[in-house]
C-alpha cells in the first residue's frame, strides 16, 4: 500500500506499524507526525496516511525540504519561484520582512544590500535579533535567512546603493525590490533602476486601517504599495504591524510577477 514519508509517496507492505517505519526509515527521528498529529505510541498504517519522520535539530537535506516546497506550492508553481532571481535594496522593516518571505517560499536568489548597521530603534518593526545589534544589516540578515532556507542563494552586499552600482547589483534581477526607509533613497531608485518590473512601497506608518493600503500601477514596470500618504512624523511612528503588512503586500507581488500573474 501507499502512503506519503516527508511529502514523498513510499510503498510499504500491508500490517506496517509507524514505530516499524520508523526503525526501518529514521531510527534516529525523535518527532513523529502522522496526518498533522504529533504521535508518541505505535499504531498501524493505513493506505493514504501521511507520515512524518522528525530529528530534533536536524537540517534536513536539500532534496527533503525541496519535497516540501513541491507538495506545498505544486510542481509547476515551484519550479518558476525556484528559478527566480530577486533584488531587495534596503534590508530594514520592509526589506527584512520581504527577504524573509521570499526565503520560506524558496525563491531562488536574493541579491540583498544596505550599508546600515542594526540598531535598538530597528527591534520594533524589522527581522533581527537583540543579539545582533552593531552587526551590518546584510551580514545579519543572511544569517537569519539561512536558519529559515539554507538551499536560497543569498548574495549580500553592505553598500550605499546609488545610481552608479545599481546595474552592478541588480542588473541580473528578475524583479526589484524598493525597500528604503528615505523619500530621497526611493526617488534615486524609482529614477535609477532599468530593466525588469519594480515594486516599491510609500505611505505605511502608524496605526491606521491595514485596508488603506493597497497596490498601485504607476506605468508599465512599476508598481507602488502603500497608501502613498502616511509617512513617519512625531505621533505616527513605524510599527511592525503596519509595516509588515505593506512587506508582505509586496513580497505577493513580486511572487504574482514571477508567475504571470501582473
Amino acid at each position: 500500500m501507499k502512503i506519503k514519508l516527508n511529502e514523498r509517496r513510499i510503498d510499504i507492505p500491508d500490517g506496517l506499524t509507524l514505530f516499524q517505519l520508523r526503525a526501518r526509515e529514521k531510527p534516529s527521528a525523535d518527532v513523529l507526525i502522522c496526518n498533522g498529529a504529533a504521535v508518541t505510541e505505535d499504531l498501524p498504517l493505513s493506505a493514504g496516511d501521511t507520515v512524518n519522520l522528525i530529528q530534533r535539530g536536524e537540517v534536513p537535506p536539500a532534496e527533503e525540504l525541496e519535497a516540501v516546497m513541491l507538495a506545498r506550492h505544486t510542481p509547476g508553481v515551484h519550479e518558476k519561484i525556484k528559478s527566480a532571481t530577486v533584488g531587495i535594496a534596503g534590508l530594514g522593516g520592509l526589506g527584512s520582512s520581504i527577504a524573509v518571505a521570499l526565503a520560506r517560499i524558496g525563491v531562488g536568489k536574493l541579491i540583498l544590500a544596505d550599508f546600515d548597521v542594526v540598531e535598538p530603534s530597528n527591534l520594533n518593526r524589522q527581522q533581527y535579533f537583540i543579539d545582533q545589534l552593531g552587526m551590518n544589516k546584510a551580514d545579519a540578515i543572511e544569517e537569519n535567512l539561512k536558519r529559515i532556507n539554507p538551499y536560497v542563494h543569498y548574495e549580500t552586499h553592505c553598500v550605499r546603493v546609488t545610481p552608479e552600482n545599481i546595474p552592478v547589483l541588480f542588473g541580473a534581477v528578475d524583479v526589484m525590490v524598493e525597500a528604503f526607509d528615505r523619500p530621497d533613497q526611493k526617488a534615486m531608485l524609482l529614477q535609477s533602476f532599468n530593466g525588469a518590473p519594480l515594486v516599491a512601497a510609500s505611505g505605511m506608518a502608524g496605526y491606521g486601517p491595514g485596508d488603506a493600503i493597497g497596490v498601485r500601477k504607476m506605468g508599465k514596470y512599476v508598481y507602488i504599495v502603500g497608501d502613498l500618504e502616511t509617512g513617519a512624523a512625531p505621533g505616527c511612528g513605524l510599527m511592525a504591524p503596519r509595516v509588515g503588512i505593506a512587506a508582505h503586500m509586496q513580497a505577493n507581488l513580486v511572487l504574482r510577477i514571477l508567475l504571470g500573474e501582473e
